[in-house]
């Protein structure tokens, strides 16, 4: 029973997701049409993906990276902007959720080596601006977050003329907007920390000379060809995602060779977000066989896709969000806006966010409501700003 529980408290999404598909069964018997519900694409390059990152995280790659411009910056509010803008900008490429596995356990344990007086302020709203920082981030790119990729093979679906860069210009403005206050934010915490200090000449100073000893990773024992090899592969996944190649050719390969190479990767893998995906797909199908329910849902989305988007993210994560509005409107432009800004706001909005509240609740437990009180308000105010910008743009 135990078990159980724990299951549904790690994977509520999908324990959902698998209730709505089977309640949906109960109203539309399963047959061959249920097979049209999957999109195979999106979950195979998805897949592909994650093999692949996953691979570069645990030989260092991102560790090192992170090392390397670290060990650039001399002071505690350099250190922070450094941080924030690595979830930044590594999600565009590695998607939130690995960047903030990623980065956020380094900032704690970078930021515990800065003084005591500053230290909980600056974890606090370090963490919290990372996860901003990786939500916004991750908006830029069809591969930056799961929904992204999804609504990309929509969008491309239906126009021959949208390409990658038709995506990154779409949201180009408001992933301009979200680093210019990302840097804002930093630069104000900064002067609201000296404020509070009463040793200027040693609140914001660490030694940033140890970062390797604690936590980083070189990469003199890695095998170059292993990760020559799994970037060619990451290379393949980026031309289906563009729809240059078939989403199949990368599948095989990625699967070939890390069956091959290192079958323990494929461990690494979240499956329940990509089961997430197939119950959210059976539902979603069956419900648009549902005469009353799909004209509901029409009347209600129908011209207001964007601030839909936004409202129901905030109560079922943007990802199931994504794939439940994408199947009673044509207008996915206005859903990829709406589920990027709408991973803002509140914790499950994103459930990457999830990730670096659980960083926080195991390793300062002290100050998990504090710090679900500074993601809070952070997030709202870039919400708000964003919301803003969206109507501005119109």
């Amino acid at each position: 029973m135990k078990k159980i529980c724990k299951f549904v408290k790690t994977d509520t999404v999908l324990v959902v997701s698998i209730v709505l598909a089977v309640i949906s069964m109960l109203a539309v018997k399963p047959d061959r049409q249920y097979l049209t519900y999957i999109d195979f694409r999106t979950l195979a390059i998805l897949f592909c993906l994650m093999t692949i990152v996953a691979v570069f995280r645990q030989e260092g790659i991102f560790d090192f990276i992170a090392d390397k411009v670290l060990n650039k910056v001399r002071n505690t509010s350099s250190i922070v902007l450094v941080l924030v803008l690595l979830c930044f900008f590594m999600s565009m490429i590695i998607t939130n959720d690995v960047a903030l596995i990623t980065f956020v356990p380094l900032a704690i344990i970078i930021l515990n080596k800065t003084e005591e007086c500053v230290r909980e302020k600056w974890i606090l709203n370090c963490v919290a601006m990372q996860t901003v920082a990786a939500n916004l981030g991750s908006m830029l790119t069809p591969i930056g977050n799961p929904q992204n990729l999804f609504l990309y093979g929509k969008l491309n679906s239906e126009s021959a003329n949208t390409g990658v860069l038709g995506f990154v210009k779409l949201m180009l403005l408001y992933s301009i907007v979200s680093l210019i206050l990302l840097i804002v934010w930093v630069a104000a915490l900064k002067i609201i920390l000296e404020k509070r200090s009463d040793n200027r000449n040693e609140k914001n100073q660490y030694d940033t000379g140890n970062i390797r000893k604690v936590y980083g990773k070189t990469l003199k024992n890695v095998n170059k060809a292993y990760l020559i090899n799994y970037s060619a592969l990451f290379l393949i996944s980026i031309l289906a995602v563009a729809h240059k190649v078939h989403y199949i050719i990368p599948l095989i390969l990625v699967l070939l060779y890390s069956v091959i190479r290192n079958r323990k990767v494929l461990t690494k893998v979240d499956y329940s977000l990509l089961a997430t995906f197939v119950a959210l797909f059976v539902f979603i199908g069956n419900v648009g066989r549902i005469p009353f329910f799909s004209h509901a849902l029409m009347r209600i989305i129908g011209g207001r896709e964007t601030i839909t988007a936004i409202i129901a993210s905030q109560v079922i994560s943007n990802v199931p969000a994504a794939i439940l509005l994408a199947g009673f409107t044509d207008n996915i432009s206005a859903l990829i806006v709406g589920t990027n800004i709408g991973g803002l706001g509140t914790l499950i909005a994103s459930m990457a966010s999830l990730i670096s509240f659980k960083y926080i609740s195991r390793d300062k437990p002290d100050l998990k409501k504090k710090y679900f009180i500074t993601f809070t308000i952070s997030n709202i105010v870039f919400l708000i700003i964003l919301v803003v910008l969206y109507y501005l743009s119109l």
